[in-house]
């Protein structure tokens, strides 16, 4: 079975101009980040691609948790991007998620053990991990606690 995925895009005027982007419940405001010398109207690309990685990655840890019979009481994530900029040449070369697993109270050692695989596992799992796997780095650095 294969899902196609479609999105609409407009851009109004030169590199410096904003556009929209609409894709199913996705519908949203475009340029180049302020940083990088654009208007900072909407969200970007780089934005767009962390976003993608760190939901993939959140919703399939998730997934792999509940299927493991192991119960949080939280799982929350922060991801960031790194993006070098060299002689004008922009380049995505890693994303860091860095999960917080709050495991519930009276877990053991092998609960969290099997989280800590589980979320370093979660990441070659990934559909869009996959997708980017040999051109831009991939790191996790979980947290696993146990509720009190």
């Amino acid at each position: 079975m294969k899902h196609i995925f479609k999105l609409e895009g407009t851009w109004n005027g030169g590199r410096n101009s904003e556009g929209t982007i609409e894709a199913g419940n996705l519908k949203t405001r475009i340029s180049i980040p302020e940083g990088m010398g654009g208007p900072g109207v909407g969200t970007n690309p780089d934005e767009m691609l962390l976003g993608a990685a760190a939901t993939c990655y959140l919703i399939t840890l998730a997934a792999m948790l509940e299927r493991s019979g192991i119960e949080t009481v939280s799982l929350t994530q922060i991801s960031e991007a790194v993006v070098d900029v060299t002689n004008n040449i922009f380049t995505y070369e890693k994303i860091i998620h860095r999960p917080q697993i709050v495991l519930k109270a009276g877990s053991g050692e092998e609960e969290l053990r099997k989280a800590r695989l589980l979320a370093e596992k979660a990441e070659g799992s990934c559909m869009i991990s996959r997708a980017v796997a040999g051109n831009v780095e991939l790191q996790t650095e979980p947290m696993i606690l146990v509720a009190e």
